[in-house]
């Protein structure tokens, strides 16, 4: 069995892989009405309490570790922290110091393109070169993702939000329409009661976009009484019709690469059926969309397998 530990700013996970299945426990931390994120003292605090009572619930599935891994960091890029992952490196450090076994270090990026690939039966991608979309509460990135000796994948941002990220614009909405924070779930739904078509105009910076201007649309729509699930689908349709322009141009630069599509904002039912239809896109299931510890267990497995 391979370990794996992720203590991002929204959720406490571990998870264990066989080399072929995976079995997690996962907890949302908990966030007080009308907030919009944690403070991350509180964020590591909530980590600390939910960690043993999931390591308990995931034990009895423990038939020998052979290596433990975990996230460090948000990417694998220099200067990129947040203490809240310490959470997640003391308990791995723990846990391979008392097992006697191998402790990976990787980012919470690579866990949710791993656990994409995983979840679409495509880990084979990870020989080739692809592009990934990630696509949640603090990041709205797309990344060219290759094969890297050292790090398993090398993702390099292409294009990215210069403002508002997706996640981040569908927290503030579901906030604003009285949902509870983090509010993706609860916002789709809300979204396909809607019947109303949007047109919008994208805005763009080369292949970075911008979505700064969501927040304020949707104050207006909420002043002038539109309707919650018509103000949802706004919000939606505005991050699908900017992801499709971002898919777009990024196919126009650098050619018909395998298109992967990751991170909590990517299991939302409009995005995930307009580009998988469009493109053929490769979407991983809500499970492995959401912040998981999956990816990284498999990261851990193929490192000790490495050849």
């Amino acid at each position: 069995m391979y370990l794996g530990f992720d203590t991002s700013n929204y959720t406490t996970s571990v998870a264990l892989f066989d080399g072929k299945n995976v079995i997690q426990q996962k907890k949302l931390l908990s966030v007080k009405e009308g907030e919009r994120g944690l403070r991350q003292s509180d964020a590591v605090f909530q980590h600390i309490v939910n960690m043993p009572q999931l390591m308990e619930d995931l034990c009895y599935n423990n038939k020998g570790i052979k290596a433990v891994s975990v996230s460090t960091r948000p990417r694998n890029t220099e200067g990129s922290y947040m203490p809240c992952f310490l959470v997640g490196f003391n308990t791995a450090k723990a846990v391979s110091t008392f097992n006697s076994c191998n402790l990976y270090e990787t980012s919470h990026q690579i866990g949710h393109v791993l656990a994409a690939l995983y979840s679409v039966g495509r880990l084979d991608l990870i020989s080739e070169k692809f592009v990934a979309f990630h696509l949640s509460g603090g990041t709205t990135e797309a990344l060219m993702v290759e094969p890297d000796e050292k790090e398993i994948i090398k993702a390099t941002i292409i294009a990215k939000s210069l403002d508002l990220k997706a996640g981040q614009a569908v927290d503030r909405t579901g906030v604003l329409l009285g949902l509870k924070f983090p509010c993706g779930i609860e916002l789709d739904k809300m979204s396909l009661q809607s019947s109303t078509e949007f047109k919008h105009k994208t805005s763009f910076k080369g292949l970075d976009c911008s979505l700064s201007g969501v927040e304020n649309k949707v104050k207006k729509m909420i002043e002038q009484g539109s309707n919650s699930c018509d103000i949802a689908k706004f919000t939606i349709t505005y991050i699908c019709d900017t992801l499709d322009k971002m898919t777009e141009n990024i196919i126009k630069m650098y050619g018909d690469l395998p298109l992967v599509y990751a991170g909590g904002v990517m299991s939302n039912t409009i995005i995930k059926d307009k580009m998988s239809n469009k493109y053929k896109a490769l979407f991983a299931s809500p499970e492995f969309s959401c912040d998981n510890a999956a990816g990284i267990a498999i990261y851990g497995y193929l490192k000790e397998n490495q050849i």
